[in-house]
């Protein structure tokens, strides 16, 4: 994969939360315009990698250091179409396009449907604002009928639905999705997998996806990671992925 074509790229990447190592000496590509799924169970590094190339990550030691908690440092490196970002802040990393979904949804529940959209959206031109709701509500037509209801009156799938549709309005050009599937029931994680497959095929927006459970993915991912305890185990294609026993059997139970 030539540099063009990634859109981006990880090397020798190591985050310690003290003395514990999180993320233990990744290599992930994400290829330009294409999905691609970082797979693992619970604690595996999936969601501090995502912090990281997110930035959270600098917020979350700022917050620690100020109340004198653990230690947080990272090593390693982070492009994003060529650039190097990991010394770039996470709000300068959104205005490049690089957006989290984060796990658990995350909406402002006191706010509205409506509110939660525009607030994703605030950086956005009017024109592009308005364009991109349609393509929200086109996309999950469930949100039109809720859109002045509160986020905390929603079920678990239509926050999942708002959640990325929020993170839609802020134009991402790299979507990072932490855990889509959380808690949802399997004809939601079906129906947010196509939701998914349309936002890469229709907006040509890399996504980078972090999940436990990979069977509703497998089918929209071309390109999958599994990590087990900060590291990566396994790269390769969907298919590689699938035509490998071991991995399916020791990771997923056998998909």
């Amino acid at each position: 994969m030539t540099v063009a074509e990634k859109a981006l790229e990880i090397k020798n990447f190591m985050v310690f939360f003290e003395n514990a190592v999180a993320v233990n000496n990744v290599n992930l590509d994400c290829a330009a315009r294409k999905i691609t799924g970082a797979f693992g169970s619970n604690s595996a590094g999936k969601s501090t990698l995502m912090w990281s190339i997110s930035g959270i990550i600098m917020d979350m030691k700022k917050k620690e250091e100020m109340k004198g908690g653990e230690r947080i440092s990272w090593f390693g490196e982070i492009h994003f179409q060529g650039e190097d970002i990991l010394g770039l802040s996470p709000d300068q990393r959104a205005k490049k396009g690089i957006i989290l979904c984060p796990e658990r949804r995350l909406i402002f529940t006191e706010s509205s449907v409506m509110e939660n959209l525009r607030i994703g959206g605030f950086l956005a031109q009017r024109k592009e604002g308005k364009q991109r709701i349609e393509y929200v509500f086109n996309l999950f037509p469930e949100l039109i009928r809720l859109k002045r209801r509160t986020g905390g009156f929603l079920s678990g799938g239509e926050q999942q639905m708002l959640s990325i549709g929020r993170a839609l309005m802020a134009q991402p050009r790299l979507l990072l999705l932490d855990e889509p599937l959380l808690g949802l029931a399997p004809s939601i994680e079906i129906r947010l997998s196509k939701a998914i497959k349309d936002i890469n095929g229709q907006l040509g927006i890399t996504v980078l996806i972090a999940e436990q459970y990979a069977r509703p993915l497998l089918p929209i991912v071309d390109n999958c990671y599994v990590m087990e305890n900060g590291a990566v185990v396994f790269s390769g294609s969907s298919e590689d992925f699938r035509n490998s026993p071991d991995v399916m059997s020791s990771y997923f139970g056998g998909i």
